[in-house]
């Protein structure tokens, strides 16, 4: 039996003496995906947060000196569906982008960190306005979303050469006492998760921790801890960046505050929720990196940026648990 898509119709008629409120609503709508069966008939299929934005959409025309009216319907038959749903084709918008990831693979090559982090952050924008409104993904969703990914590790080779694989292992758990004094590596010319990490181990772990930057992985001495590359003590497990691979080792995961800062990292790390300071932090790293004249350097530059973080989270987590009350 065919199942066909029931949707939500927006019958409107825009205020003809307010411009500016015409532009605005024709902006809003374009900006959610609708689409247009006739002039004044909009279109999305159907879901809560659709009809929703839609009620509200339709009361603010109304107040502007317009019309509007909020039906609902499914298709007459699975040919009516097909059509409907044709209207949401984002072939064209998915092309366009992989033609701009194009455009930007020529210029990766010897941008500065601060430019590729912005770069980075555009591009990421305007993918994710496109799978927004993208509500029948099909073939060219997917060829959108694999030459984003292609891009996505091709920026990580130049910011952060010899990113690490995930690793497939149990997180055993480990106590700071036998850790102590000991001499950390990583990879030179850090990126979040290795300065991130490295504040971890000295704030938390290994308060005389010494660490050496490597040229490569291979350069890493025996009697060294190797944190954020493959074959280290501490890498990527699972879904887990090395921060909080770090935290759950040394039993650092009941913090709060460490919690929202792993959060933060993973996140400008391998993607995922976003968090509202992940863009800031992002930005102070990518200038830091770029004024910094050693990793020493971009450690302790770093590390203020993050002892703040940790303050700021630890007050907010307090604060939540004494319900506001000082």
């Amino acid at each position: 039996m065919n199942i066909t898509t029931t949707w939500s119709l927006l019958v409107l008629t825009l205020p003809t003496e307010n411009a500016t409120a015409r532009m605005r609503f024709w902006r809003t709508l374009k900006a959610k995906g609708c689409a247009v069966l006739r002039d004044g008939i909009y279109l999305l299929p159907y879901t809560e947060a659709h009809e929703q934005m839609l009620r509200e959409l339709a009361s603010a025309i109304a107040d502007s000196g317009g019309t509007a009216h909020l039906l609902r319907a499914p298709s007459l038959d699975a040919a009516q569906d097909e059509e409907f749903r044709a209207l949401f084709d984002r072939g064209e918008d998915h092309a366009g982008f992989m033609r701009s990831l194009q455009d930007a693979r020529k210029t990766v090559s010897g941008q500065s960190a601060a430019d590729l982090t912005k770069l980075l952050r555009k591009l990421r924008k305007d993918y994710e306005a496109i799978v927004a409104i993208d509500y029948f993904p099909g073939d060219a969703s997917t060829r959108a979303e694999a030459a984003w990914h292609d891009f996505i590790g091709l920026v990580d080779t130049v910011l952060s050469p010899g990113e690490p694989h995930s690793a497939e292992r149990p997180i055993r758990s480990l106590s700071v006492v036998d850790y102590q004094g000991r001499t950390w590596a990583t990879r030179q010319h850090m990126w979040v998760d290795r300065v991130a990490s490295a504040w971890l181990i000295r704030r938390f772990i290994d308060r005389d921790a010494r660490f050496i930057w490597l040229t490569s992985p291979g350069a890493c001495p025996a009697n060294a801890i190797g944190f954020d590359f493959d074959g280290a003590a501490f890498t990527h497990v699972g879904e887990r960046v090395t921060f909080e691979v770090l935290m759950a080792s040394f039993g650092l995961d009941k913090d709060r505050a460490l919690l929202r800062l792993g959060a933060m990292v993973h996140t400008l790390d391998v993607g995922g929720a976003p968090v509202p300071e992940a863009i800031g932090f992002e930005a102070v790293m990518a200038g830091a990196r770029e004024r910094a004249t050693d990793d020493d350097h971009l450690l302790d530059e770093m590390s203020r940026v993050l002892d703040s973080l940790y303050t700021h989270f630890s007050n907010a987590a307090r604060s939540r648990e004494t319900g506001g009350r000082s």
